[in-house]
């Protein structure tokens, strides 16, 4: 009878941290819609901020009850949660909405951002930070460095998707940055673990093919597996006419697709992307009727908004259980700036190979730079490390950045296209090849 009891106890604190999250995100959203204005994820996460530094300063008043709403957050595992259950769907909900021929026509600057300029900033962002910690007094090894890099590298599509509703640039411009954003965080979940794998074996043990092999199978092996799952979807969403089990079909994609990935040690982010892409493309104009097409469309928008405002009311949240302290502020005040030069070399340099043979849109550095928003994902990666005195600093730092360029970045994106004379009804008939 204890066991039994203790599981109904179980299910019910998840059931009501649920249920906490679902009616903060609801009145935030309300209070988003009704007042503020902003963009969905901004405004959700500022309110969240706001509300986490009033409980902060209610229990420093000696209001004991809002230690209860600490312990709720505390009880969340924000990676588990983002990494294991929310982001496939996130990102099966964005590829499915993407223009394949598109991003086919910008296949080669997407996979050069993906994976090329990824890494670049990977690089400078943990070489950088390795030699100016010193002058902090704080010392962490090489290798966490180069994993602040890895996690802070990548731009999030969660929050990229929600802002650049709202900016309209150039389709091209665009396609750039949403599939940019849809690849290179698989890309850079991949380099986090083999970087991991090596902080904990090391790199002796390792080896370059060891390194490899890992990359090799989480990466190919996502890539593959999300074909495989993608074409096998749209032949069954082909051969029948009926929009409930076809909802239920792309459901069953995503969920049992995850798990697959985890199962063969694969990329589930990549794998997911790649199938939301075929089905968003083969699926919905060759292998669905209108009616289906309508009812699929909604259904994901419906998930994709509902667990976008969760995602980001979480990330305002989680300030009351992240130990931020001055000099974590002060260094990822430093890292704010090493992130933004780090983004713009590993975009300007690709670029400008790809320049000798092709055109971008003018402005088109200055765009991917700022408009290269970091999200929930560098959060859950940071929190994924295990206990030590680097990982407080990964996790301190990589918040501040986070919100930095949620806020910051995400509400001057749209001014700074006007500002340039890229916003849609301004972008001159002929584009410039032009920084």
């Amino acid at each position: 009878m204890p066991a039994i009891y203790f599981r109904l106890s179980l299910r019910m604190k998840l059931y009501n941290v649920f249920a906490v999250l679902m009616v903060v995100a609801a009145s935030f959203a309300y209070l988003n819609h009704r007042f503020l204005r902003l963009p969905s994820t901004i405004g959700l996460m500022i309110l969240a901020l706001v509300s986490s530094l009033l409980v902060v300063v209610l229990g420093r008043l000696g209001v004991s009850s809002v230690l209860t709403i600490v312990e709720l957050v505390r009880s969340v595992d924000f990676n588990t949660i983002l990494m294991q259950v929310m982001l496939s769907f996130l990102l099966f909900a964005g590829a499915i909405h993407v223009d394949a021929q598109s991003l086919g026509e910008e296949r080669v600057p997407i996979f050069a951002l993906a994976t090329v300029g990824m890494l670049i900033s990977a690089l400078l962002v943990g070489g950088t930070m390795y030699l100016l910690l010193p002058l902090f007094g704080l010392t962490i090894n090489f290798i966490y460095c180069l994993l602040f890099g890895a996690l802070i590298a990548p731009t999030d599509p969660i929050a990229v998707l929600g802002i650049l509703k709202q900016a309209r640039i150039p389709k091209s411009l665009e396609v750039k940055v949403v599939g940019e954003s849809l690849f290179n965080d698989g890309v850079a979940v991949v380099v986090f673990v083999s970087l991991f794998q090596i902080a904990q074996v090391g790199w002796e043990e390792l080896g370059p093919s060891g390194v490899a092999l890992l990359f090799l199978q989480e990466a190919v092996g996502g890539i593959l597996l999300g074909a495989l799952l993608g074409y096998g979807g749209y032949h069954l969403l082909r051969s029948i006419d009926n929009y409930k089990v076809e909802v239920l079909i792309t459901l069953a994609l995503v969920t049992g697709g995850t798990a697959l990935a985890a199962a063969l040690h694969t990329s589930g982010p990549l794998a997911i992307v790649v199938a939301g892409l075929i089905i968003g493309q083969q699926g919905r104009s060759l292998g669905m009727s209108d009616m289906t097409r309508e009812y699929v469309d909604k259904f994901w928008e419906i998930i994709d908004e509902i667990l976008n405002a969760v995602l980001f009311v979480l990330i305002g949240l989680e300030i009351l259980v992240v130990d931020i302290g001055t000099t974590d502020l002060l260094v990822g005040a430093v890292a704010i700036v090493v992130v933004l030069l780090a983004r713009f070399v590993a975009v300007s340099l690709p670029l400008s190979v790809l320049r000798l043979r092709r055109s971008f849109t003018q402005h088109s550095v200055k765009i991917l730079t700022w408009g290269g928003l970091r999200g929930g994902i560098s959060v859950a990666l940071a929190l994924s490390l295990p206990p030590s005195p680097a990982r407080d600093l990964i996790v301190g730092i990589t918040y501040v950045v986070v919100i930095f360029s949620i806020i910051v970045q995400g509400l001057t994106i749209g001014p700074l296209v006007k500002r340039l004379g890229l916003s849609i009804s301004e972008v001159p008939a002929k584009e410039e090849d032009n920084n």
